[in-house]
């Protein structure tokens, strides 16, 4: 473990080119370093899960409401024609539904990566870009987001029976190239939506943070991050 202010200072210039001679970090040890980007990561899980997890997390807010997958969206002009609009609200609904059930699961994977970020790991991402926290995070967690919240989302989209038909109907049409491998199944790609939901919801916060990191009301937020600007 990297004790040395210097010896920080000189990897973080290494590693970040550039970054280091508009920064003044002089002041910041690696515990601090660490310390800020856990808080950050806490700040925007505990955001994203809040406003993603509860009635119309996901369908009442346009920016995460998750539609049908392409071929259904592009067609649905016609599938209404045919009487099948009601059917294809509902399982517009019933995604998203599944979505918001799903996402509070989500907290204790994300505590786990929180908990486990080292010293080296914040060097990674320290002078990063305005998401550079999120990207670690996403990257370290999301195979264990997928299998913690497949289940929760399968369990929700098994009371619609459409999902079924829907997934028999996708897969004939994956193999001819009609339908995208990744839209093929209805509970991966809930999945997968609520996911990028997750992480697009940590990111705004963790960009809040690096813009305004007084108003984030952490001492050690204001210093690390204010000291970046």
């Amino acid at each position: 473990m990297i004790n040395s202010v210097r010896s920080l200072l000189v990897l973080c210039a290494m590693l970040f080119v550039g970054f280091a001679q508009s920064a003044d970090l002089s002041g910041i040890t690696s515990k601090e370093a660490v310390t800020a980007l856990r808080t950050t990561l806490t700040k925007g899980a505990d955001a994203a899960v809040s406003n993603l997890g509860k009635a119309d997390g996901f369908l009442g807010n346009p920016a995460v409401r998750i539609k049908l997958p392409d071929f259904l969206e592009n067609s649905k002009g016609m599938l209404k024609m045919v009487g099948m609009g009601s059917q294809l609200d509902q399982m517009e609904v019933s995604m998203n539904r599944a979505a918001e059930a799903a996402v509070p699961q989500a907290k204790a994977v994300l505590k786990k990566t929180i908990q486990n970020m080292t010293v080296e790991d914040a060097k990674q991402v320290l002078g990063g870009g305005d998401t550079a926290v999120t990207d670690f995070f996403r990257s370290k967690s999301q195979a264990d987001l997928y299998t913690q919240l497949l289940p929760i989302v399968k369990s929700k989209t098994a009371q619609v029976g459409l999902a079924q038909q829907y997934n028999a109907l996708a897969d004939k049409g994956s193999r001819f190239g009609l339908v995208k491998s990744e839209d093929a199944n209805l509970e991966g790609y809930v999945t997968n939506k609520a996911l990028d939901a997750l992480f697009l919801m940590v990111a705004e916060e963790e960009k809040a943070i690096r813009a305004n990191p007084v108003a984030a009301g952490s001492a050690v937020l204001k210093k690390v991050f204010g000291s970046m600007k």
